[in-house]
């Protein structure tokens, strides 16, 4: 690439996006590596019941984020793509201060729900704006430096989680969040949406994607394609501990060391989708590999027996990296829409996939009772990799499209 063309990708607005996922991949690694330390100050006993109170804080977190991705992404095509990521990044750090002053599960659950309606806007603003602001054939490269950056999120969370009181830990991911804010005022809207007024459409028209069979159908593909990731992460990763004896490790197995090989890897997976799906020039064969190759990860991690510890984690690192095409993905859904509705769907597709965990883990809890943890990890993993593959099969190529058109 030439030192020009390095530039028009190394701008201030995709670093400035680069750092807010930096901040909601801090943030969405930060609850499992502390989630045992801080039920444990709560009150609530090893066992059984950390992993059922772990389960409502997820839900609520992710219920908050299934809301906000509606709310965060109608305002992004409303009033657009920098008001949303700012907004979003302003309310998830004020919430993550108040989740290092609680003393009782209720509180806990309403200020992770606050969370993660804050967090809701951030990764959707940021490729909808990354991807409209750059040339059509460098929007992979944005999308892999957005990724890179995330990286050092996981990093930085792992070790604030590892070294630092939990509540000490909350208020470090607050204060990084309204650090970023001061950048906003550096920063120019996409001239793409700024044209939208010589557009005579409706702006963020969220109910239109219900009012065509085609156009729904082209949304609720965008959605289902992401399923694998966080049956990976609601389920494997996230109760680690408990299925490390089920699956036969040979010793203890630490919640937020695996939490951290597993978003270490989602973070260096996106950005090598990111990176191939520029070199291949397709973004459905990037993810169809992906999730070929977390299908045979989740196989590996039900079947083998004897693991060590060590070997466990770079299990979780792997499944980790396999599930990494999140940036990609989301990159697709803000592609296959116009700019009208772009923010929208953007925001609102990866907030359903992890709206989608109450679903997951309720089916997962369901099951247990009669297939075990095994079993029912099975039969829950596999109609999540099934609804995947069948949408992605269906999809159209996206790559080097031109996104200065409305719906």
């Amino acid at each position: 690439m030439s030192p020009t063309r390095l530039r028009s990708v190394l701008n201030l607005t995709v670093l400035v996006a680069a750092l807010g996922y930096f901040v909601d991949m801090f943030d969405l690694l930060l609850f499992p590596i502390v989630r045992q330390p801080s039920l444990t100050a709560l009150g609530v006993p090893p066992g059984d019941a950390q992993v059922s109170a772990t389960f409502l804080l997820l839900n609520a977190q992710m219920v908050g984020m299934l809301l906000g991705g509606i709310l965060w992404g109608i305002l992004g095509d409303k009033k657009g793509r920098l008001s949303t990521l700012f907004g979003s990044i302003a309310l998830y750090s004020v919430a993550n201060i108040a989740n290092a002053f609680v003393h009782s599960i209720p509180s806990y659950v309403v200020w992770r729900f606050l969370a993660g309606l804050g967090l809701a806007g951030e990764l959707g603003a940021a490729v909808t704006l990354v991807s409209e602001i750059l040339p059509r054939d460098l929007r992979a490269y944005g999308t892999a430096i957005v990724a890179a950056v995330g990286i050092f999120g996981t990093v930085t969370a792992s070790l604030v989680g590892k070294y630092l009181p939990w509540r000490v830990a909350y208020l470090a991911g607050g204060g990084l969040g309204l650090l970023l804010l001061v950048t906003r005022f550096s920063l120019r809207e996409s001239a793409m949406f700024r044209d939208l007024g010589s557009h005579e459409v409706k702006r963020g028209d969220f109910l239109c994607l219900f009012t065509s069979g085609e156009r729904f159908l082209r949304y609720l593909r965008c959605i289902l394609i992401g399923l694998p990731t966080w049956f990976v992460v609601a389920i494997l990763i996230t109760s680690a501990p408990e299925f490390a004896p089920k699956i036969g490790v040979t010793g203890p197995v630490a919640a937020g060391t695996a939490v951290a090989f597993c978003y270490t890897g989602i973070t260096l997976g996106s950005l090598a989708s990111g990176i191939l799906s520029q070199l291949w020039g397709s973004r459905k064969k990037v993810v169809l590999v992906f999730i070929l190759g977390a299908l045979a990860g989740v196989a590996t991690y039900l079947s083998l027996r004897g693991l060590t510890p060590a070997a466990f984690y770079l299990l979780a690192g792997f499944l980790g990296l396999a599930t990494g095409y999140w940036a990609v993905f989301v990159t697709i859904a803000a592609e296959q829409f116009g700019t009208n509705l772009r923010s929208t769907v953007a925001t609102t597709v990866p907030n359903f996939v992890r709206g989608s965990v109450p679903l997951i883990t309720g089916s997962f809890i369901a099951l247990r009772n009669h297939l075990g943890f095994i079993g029912s990890a099975w039969v829950v993993g596999l109609a999540c990799f099934v609804l995947a593959l069948v949408s992605l099969w269906g999809m159209a190529e996206t790559h080097g499209r031109d996104l200065d058109f409305v719906e």
